[in-house]
């Protein structure tokens, strides 16, 4: 069971860029915190793992959402257009708004970040917190997390030739095996992600975090996650590597994996709260 809405909703962001989502509302009064995925690198949120999560988070009544980053999906504007920056913007704008809009995610949230996902989802953390607004992310959960892929992957994927094309036209269209047609590299993406590396220092999330990583990716090493477990400050955080396990992760055992994993860390969230309902 996924969203009965056939098409997606909408809000316009700052620059008029219309950016689509899905949520669905808790429809349990205790259903424990609410769930937001986010996607990865020219994904969109119609993947297996988006929709498998929002039907087990219909099942246990609560709030969920997934949603397209600009240039992704069904929102607006053009791919070869976005940053880091931008996308982690699109995110935080979607968030706040079903926060005051759709019952269960307007206060506790675990945020599950898919590739790119997953470094988006670590500066959403931060973001919010920094916000101080009724929403704050209790817990944290990736898959194949491409933290700082900008930096420590992608410039030695393209290799020199492709890089000094990036520096004379601006952009350079690569090959995916993922989706049709090409990826589409900008100088600009490449520039403005140095604005957002993680992994130099120490990342203060002192939230659960839950690591889920393949150890047969070919696109993202499970080291990238590695780095980011130990970069964390949180005491809380697990690293789940999978023998020969894929970047994608959406065969039905991984799939099963996952919805357990974050099964697990809402209702540790749920029953830390019910031993301290004062926080």
């Amino acid at each position: 069971m996924v969203s009965n809405k056939v098409s997606p909703e909408f809000i316009t962001a700052e620059d008029g860029t219309r950016l689509a989502f899905y949520a669905t509302a808790a429809t349990h009064p205790n259903a424990g915190p609410g769930v937001v995925f986010l996607g990865g690198f020219m994904s969109d949120m119609t993947g297996q793992k988006a929709t498998v999560l929002e039907s087990w988070a219909q099942k246990s009544g609560r709030g969920f959402l997934r949603l397209d980053y600009s240039g992704h999906g069904s929102s607006g504007g053009e791919f070869r257009d976005g940053t880091i920056g931008r996308w982690l913007s699109d995110a935080v704008t979607v968030i706040r708004h079903v926060g005051a809009t759709v019952d269960g995610l307007g206060g506790e949230l675990v945020l599950v970040g898919s590739s790119m996902g997953g470094w988006i989802a670590a500066l959403v953390a931060m973001k919010i917190d920094q916000q101080g607004v009724d929403q704050r992310v209790a817990g944290l959960v990736t898959i194949a997390a491409a933290t700082d892929f900008t930096k420590d992957l992608l410039p030695a994927r393209l290799g020199p030739d492709a890089l000094a094309q990036i520096q004379d036209t601006g952009f350079f269209e690569a090959p995916s095996q993922y989706a049709s047609g090409t990826y589409v590299i900008t100088r600009h993406l490449l520039e403005e992600g140095q604005n957002h590396i993680l992994l130099t220092g120490a990342l203060a999330l002192n939230i659960p975090v839950r690591l889920i990583h393949g150890t047969a990716d070919p696109d993202v090493p499970w080291t990238q996650s590695q780095k980011l477990m130990n970069a964390l400050t949180s005491s809380d955080v697990e690293l789940i590597l999978i023998k020969d396990g894929d970047h994608r992760l959406s065969e039905p055992t991984d799939l099963h994996r996952i919805t357990n994993v974050l099964a697990q860390l809402c209702d540790q969230l749920s029953a830390s709260n019910a031993a301290n309902p004062a926080r």
